[in-house]
């Protein structure tokens, strides 16, 4: 997974869906690196019958295929299992928000302390720029170009892309970095976005964070969680006329499939509000 340039995360996942897989073999009293459509299909079942969601059970055999592959590969058994089509997934529509509720949310932050303007700044580089929660949290000082009103990040697989920030955006970050951020940087730390006690935000705190000013400014914590900004700045750029071909570069995509998610998920809502909408 290293050599595919899997994210941290993404690391992460694998690894507990393997250790899950192992505890089944465990339990059933089977050899785990005996990989068979047979007991694969029964550990996918069982995963489903305890109510895990279809993408999980999916990623979960994605995973074995994936494992199955590297035994192969690395010469420990012949034989790739012929796995069963894995199950569709749950068909959801990612929660977009409002211009209307991105302002109340920024105005959440108008506390004029140092907290209140690092939130402001994350709330606003997230729905600004469209960078991952992660990309966000890992951004350093050096990566900002304040000059020529850049960002550099890197993203999945280790690609890095530049990205502007521009109008509004600018001004209230390097207001932060000049004004206010030093009252945080307790321990000389590189990051842009520090805790309390001044160490690196990390997407879990980011959430959190989000969470508490949605809180503040009256939205549902159900609408609210770290990806839904980048939707969001997705969704209204394309509303506003931009192509899908600079939308993939301004997010990282590695394929253009991707970013078409979101012209079909801005139609699908379209017509969903002019299926319900009584007046529409």
């Amino acid at each position: 997974m290293l050599e595919r340039g899997c994210s941290e995360n993404t690391l992460k996942a694998y690894t507990s869906d393997l250790k899950q897989w192992y505890f089944y073999c465990q339990k059933m009293e089977l050899d785990p690196l005996v990989l068979n459509s047979e007991n694969i299909a029964r550990f996918l079942r069982e995963k489903s019958a305890r109510g895990m969601s279809k993408s999980t059970v999916q990623r979960n055999g994605a995973v074995l295929n994936s494992f199955a592959r590297y035994l192969v590969y690395d010469g420990v058994t012949e034989n790739m299992p012929m796995l069963d089509p894995l199950p569709a997934r749950d068909k959801i529509l990612p929660q977009i928000m409002t211009e209307g509720e991105i302002q109340r949310l920024i105005n959440a932050c108008e506390d004029n302390t140092p907290i209140g303007k690092r939130d402001r700044i994350a709330i606003e580089l997230a729905y600004g720029t469209g960078m991952r929660a992660s990309e966000l949290c890992s951004l350093k000082l050096k990566d900002i170009d304040r000059g020529g009103g850049l960002i550099f990040t890197r993203g999945k697989g280790d690609k890095e892309r530049c990205i502007p920030y521009v109008g509004g955006v600018r001004k209230v970050v390097d207001e932060y970095i000049d004004e206010h951020r030093s009252k945080l940087d307790k321990l000389k730390q590189p990051w842009l976005l520090l805790t309390k006690s001044g160490r690196k935000m990390r997407r879990e705190f980011l959430w959190r964070l989000l969470r508490k000013r949605g809180l503040l400014a009256g939205i549902s914590p159900s609408r609210l969680h770290p990806h839904v900004l980048r939707h969001t700045f997705a969704t209204h750029l394309l509303r506003k006329g931009m192509d899908q071909r600079t939308l993939q570069e301004l997010l990282g995509h590695s394929s253009i499939l991707t970013t078409e998610k979101y012209t079909h998920l801005d139609l699908e809502m379209r017509d969903f509000y002019d299926k319900y909408f009584p007046r529409s």
